[in-house]
């Protein structure tokens, strides 16, 4: 009997302190314009508001003609177009270890903008990637967009575009590795295709994620804003 007691003791303060961690919020949807959603990693899926958090495991969805923006706790922001599946596989941000820190997500359909946060800019600096079905992302101390083309892009021919506006990010698959660095626009056909650089914006690569007309429950999309000036694919 004292040995069930304790048992159960020991199990219930076990389940109360890593709760508060597994719970822990990764971001906050700050604007939101239509409408988005959330499946947990759990299953089941619930529709999001402004202030609303996103944790560890979420995948997020936005529908046609919805944008979102989202503000995580190391200061970092990804900005949602609409018709986009993002997954956040890894999030790990503690402001007195470095060392722990990381954002790995998945940009399962359509396309975002990001600002990085401290994750990658401190203590790992490979802590922060964004994996895709043409390659992974590397981000160092970046301001991109990436958008993922399959079939539903107007215009633009399948496959992983990226533009830079500040730092660098490098596109990685198992062909090579290819450093996109501000001002430049970067192409990948597939996970087996070679990335390459192009001249300019193909067609609308970028939308800003800092206009004022981006408000919650605004129906005003951002105007469009890639890091490299118009030009041909």
């Amino acid at each position: 009997m004292q040995w069930f007691k304790h048992t159960l003791l020991a199990g219930l303060l076990l389940s109360l302190v890593p709760l508060s961690d597994a719970m822990a919020a990764a971001a906050v949807v700050t604007h939101i314009s239509g409408t988005l959603s959330v499946e947990k990693a759990g299953g089941g899926i619930t529709l999001l508001s402004q202030n609303s958090e996103v944790e560890q495991g979420d995948t997020l969805t936005t529908e046609k003609g919805a944008y979102a923006r989202l503000k995580f706790t190391d200061g970092g922001e990804v900005t949602l177009r609409p018709g986009t599946r993002l997954k956040i596989d890894s999030y790990a941000y503690d402001e007195t270890a470095p060392a722990g820190d990381s954002f790995v997500f998945s940009l399962l359909k359509g396309g975002l903008r990001t600002v990085t946060g401290l994750v990658g800019k401190r203590g790992n600096q490979n802590a922060s990637r964004l994996t895709t079905a043409h390659a992974t992302i590397g981000i160092r101390g970046t301001r991109y967009g990436a958008l993922s083309c399959n079939g539903d892009c107007a215009g633009l021919a399948n496959g992983l575009y990226l533009d830079v506006v500040e730092g660098i990010s490098n596109a990685s698959n198992s062909a090579v590795s290819l450093d996109v660095s501000a001002s430049q626009c970067g192409y990948v056909e597939s996970f087996n295709k070679v990335p390459i650089l192009l001249p300019g914006d193909p067609g609308n690569l970028g939308f800003e994620t800092e206009t004022p007309q981006f408000e919650a429950g605004s129906d005003t999309p951002p105007p469009p804003a890639a890091g490299c000036a118009p030009g041909g694919s």
